[in-house]
């Protein structure tokens, strides 16, 4: 190669088509060469054949220029190459876009469109009399103002409308339903005033990056969503997310054992011996579980196998279709995300959730779920036998008769309330009204059980205890649930009330929690708040929290 480059007059520079970090990966990038190519290990199949496709120290790379052209050589060969390096600089914000929000194009002024629909949805939700509602909106508008993301929602609603208009089901989930934006441009139908929720969990000052809106929608219509949003926005400037599918314990037993030429029923019946582990715990496995000891597979011929398997954890085994994720952008998207084609045959980024956050485009989560197409197909049922059209929409939320029959925990086939420990709870707390359900599926997550709030409540609204309240001043926002923090809503009204630092500030503190640290740095910041507040003399409600 040296020698072409001297006779075509080229410049030429030394690299070493790094495949691995250290040379004891040889055998794994080996066993990943042939799993690709679906074919066995062999010299034959292989693109490295020497081991020396690691990341080498500098004067490793130095004696290897020495090897080809000599110590004088080398020295003008290695000037080459750093000057390449030096002008392979890549700025993410210039170069990619990253500080930037990527949306589709709206015509005229956003934010004034915006604020246009929101007043004609105060009048059509009836709310245009309510100083409450006016109130909240200005609050919201400016938010949204101040971040510059009237395009977002102008986006999402679009979206939405669009999926309606093909007589597909769609409904908003998630901290998105606090938003009463949402509720007056159409993303969803649920009123945030009525059922008291706040913003601050959707959107806030304190919050970076664009807010979170999932929409669900019939499940066997999903893709046909999907394709109402790239005919709307088009293929240039809409692309499915992907997600990165790794090794785990199974996965990597079969890959190994198909590259080593094991018998497939041997390799079928040592990939489900083990449970669904992470691959690096194989061995750890056959040492710990009763019925791997006794399976004898520890015996010393298939060591290599699972050293190697082991070696996979973690690694990338295929890219596949996010089930729910649809980039929403401008034309260029293309320029800032590689793009394949899905299974299904819709363009699909290459970047999965996370990184497709950093690059400051907008991840509509349009989710399938069972239970909008089981609601749709009785409505059509319903038609086909009787003729009476149903408006699902327009059935009261407090019909007795539905509510009995959800007492009896008959509830096999309803949406979040159908596990064995729903049906359970659900007989416990005998549910009266729709806020009854959702503090029962609210009380069912992994935090509240966890952390044993469920007994303290079913045994106030039992009236075997009297609700208890950490503090007079946090009654009014524990009320509802008889004084047992079960929504997020609490914990930023608890936060607030306790400090005086704003729902804003109160979300940013919620948000820390989430790990170890934060709690400490949150702890910390809340005694202290608490404390100049004991110093002065005055309790919380006198000095507005703080």
């Amino acid at each position: 190669m040296l020698a072409l480059a001297r006779e075509a007059g080229v410049p030429a520079v030394l690299g070493n088509a790094v495949r691995y970090l250290d040379p004891s990966d040889h055998p794994v990038a080996q066993v990943l060469d042939v799993t690709r190519r679906l074919v066995p290990l062999d010299r034959r199949h292989l693109d490295d054949r020497t081991g020396q496709a690691y990341l080498k120290s500098v004067p490793e790379m130095r004696r290897v220029a020495e090897g080809i052209c000599g110590p004088d050589g080398a020295e003008a060969l290695l000037a080459a190459t750093r000057r390449l390096s030096e002008r392979c600089v890549l700025d993410p914000g210039r170069d990619l876009g990253m500080d930037e929000v990527h949306l589709p194009a709206v015509d005229g002024d956003p934010h004034a469109r915006l604020a246009a629909r929101c007043a004609d949805g105060m009048a059509r939700r009836g709310l245009d009399g309510s100083r409450e509602a006016a109130a909240r909106l200005d609050q919201e508008l400016g938010v949204i103002g101040r971040k510059g993301l009237a395009p977002y929602f102008l986006t999402v609603a679009d979206a939405a409308a669009l999926i309606r208009a093909r007589g597909i089901r769609c409904a908003i989930r998630g901290s998105g339903a606090g938003s009463l934006v949402n509720y007056l441009i159409g993303i969803g139908d649920l009123d945030p005033l009525r059922h008291d929720l706040v913003m601050e969990r959707f959107l806030a000052d304190s919050r970076e990056g664009l807010p979170d809106i999932d929409l669900d929608v019939e499940s066997a219509r999903r893709l046909e969503a999907y394709q109402a949003l790239f005919d709307r926005f088009g293929a240039d400037a809409t692309a499915c997310v992907s997600m990165m599918e790794t090794y785990r314990a199974r996965s990597a037993l079969r890959d190994v054992g198909n590259a080593v030429g094991l018998p497939p029923h041997e390799i079928d019946a040592i990939a489900k011996a083990f449970p669904r582990i992470r691959a690096n715990q194989i061995r750890a496995a056959l040492d710990d579980l009763p019925e791997l000891r006794q399976s004898n597979l520890a015996a010393g011929r298939l060591e290599v196998l699972f050293r190697i398997a082991e070696r996979l954890d973690g690694l990338p085994r295929h890219i596949a279709m996010h089930p729910c994720g649809v980039l929403l952008s401008n034309p260029g998207l293309r320029d800032r995300t590689p793009v394949e084609r899905a299974a299904v045959g819709f363009p699909m980024s290459q970047f999965d959730k996370d990184d497709v956050e950093a690059m400051g485009l907008l991840k509509l989560d349009v989710l399938g779920v069972r239970m909008q197409s089981a609601m749709a197909h009785a409505v059509a049922e319903a038609a086909r036998v009787t003729g009476e059209t149903i408006a699902l929409e327009d059935i009261p939320r407090d019909d007795p008769a539905t509510y009995a029959l959800v007492r009896t925990s008959r509830t096999l086939g309803c949406f979040q309330i159908e596990s064995p420990g729903q049906r359970e709870l659900i007989g416990q707390l005998q549910p009266r009204d729709l806020d009854d359900l959702v503090i029962d599926i609210s009380l069912f997550r992994p935090g509240p059980v966890n952390s044993d709030m469920v007994t303290p409540f079913l045994e106030a609204r039992a009236g075997t205890r009297e609700p208890a309240y950490p503090h007079p001043d946090l009654e009014p926002a524990l009320r509802e649930s008889l004084g047992v923090i079960v929504f997020h809503e609490q914990v930023l009204r608890v936060i607030d009330v306790m400090t005086g630092c704003g729902l804003s500030k109160a979300e940013a503190a919620r948000r820390s929690l989430n790990h170890e640290r934060g709690q400490a740095v949150v702890g910390a910041w809340f005694r202290e708040r608490r404390w100049r507040a004991a110093m002065t003399g005055r309790r919380s409600s006198a000095c507005g929290g703080c």
